[in-house]
């Protein structure tokens, strides 16, 4: 038997990076996969590569949106909340556009899926949350990221707070905390950056390992936590970085 086998499990920002790598394993494990993100574009080949995966476009940002698609689920095993967004800068060159724009995209977005499922898994009497954190956040702090590590830190308090409340209703909530991972963000900051060279040299070096992560990496460990196996697991920030929180 599949890891994962007769779960359904909604996975967000599935178009790519972890949360595409995530939502590939889960349906590989058996589970039945929901897969939302706010690009058609990258859901549809997400589904050309996958089939079994179902797609749907969402803005999990919209509070609407977001009440209208969980109005349609009726079972929920297991929430990936993956969706986020890397502000570069100090809090100097953080504006007051980018401090509500990534706290929107990484916290609200998280704060209303989060939400608007957890009374179906009460009724249930079971679900499973997985939220992306980072290592930068609460963990530790890197250069040029003060508000993404501030949001990153709030998911971690959000993660800890969701798991003590509803620990009695059978309903787990763990953290992935990510060191730099090869994704096509990752790939877009780099070539954005004023030397792309230096910056991907950069990356990999303060990386222990002299690597970046993978995505299926990360996804192996979220099949983990999904999984049945983990069951006596919550409220954990999982870190998984190469050795940058040693």
């Amino acid at each position: 038997m599949k890891k994962l086998e007769n779960k359904n499990i909604i996975v967000t920002a599935a178009g790519q990076g972890i949360g595409r790598s995530t939502a590939i394993k889960f349906a590989k494990e058996g589970a039945y996969v929901i897969a939302t993100d706010i690009n058609q574009e990258t859901l549809d080949s997400l589904n050309k590569e996958v089939p079994e995966i179902n797609v749907l476009k969402l803005d999990s940002t919209e509070i609407n949106e977001v009440k209208k698609f969980s109005s349609n689920i009726e079972k929920v095993d297991v929430l990936f909340n993956a969706v986020g967004y890397v502000h570069h800068g100090t809090i100097l060159e953080c504006n007051e556009k980018d401090w509500d724009f990534s706290f929107n995209t990484n916290v609200k977005s998280m704060y209303l899926m989060t939400k608007s499922l957890l009374p179906l898994m009460i009724k249930q009497n079971k679900g499973n949350i997985i939220n992306i954190s980072s290592i930068v956040s609460s963990l530790r702090g890197l250069p040029n990221r003060f508000v993404y590590g501030s949001t990153k830190a709030a998911i971690i308090g959000f993660t800890k707070s969701i798991a003590v409340d509803f620990i009695k209703n059978n309903i787990r909530c763990n953290a992935i905390a990510p060191g730099t991972v090869h994704t096509p963000s990752w790939e877009d900051r780099v070539a954005a950056s004023p030397d792309p060279v230096k910056a991907k040299k950069d990356f990999i070096a303060r990386q222990p390992m002299k690597r970046l992560a993978s995505a299926e990496e990360i996804a192996a460990l979220a099949v983990y936590l999904a999984s049945d196996e983990s069951d006596f697991i919550t409220g954990v920030v999982h870190p998984i970085d190469g050795g940058m929180s040693i």
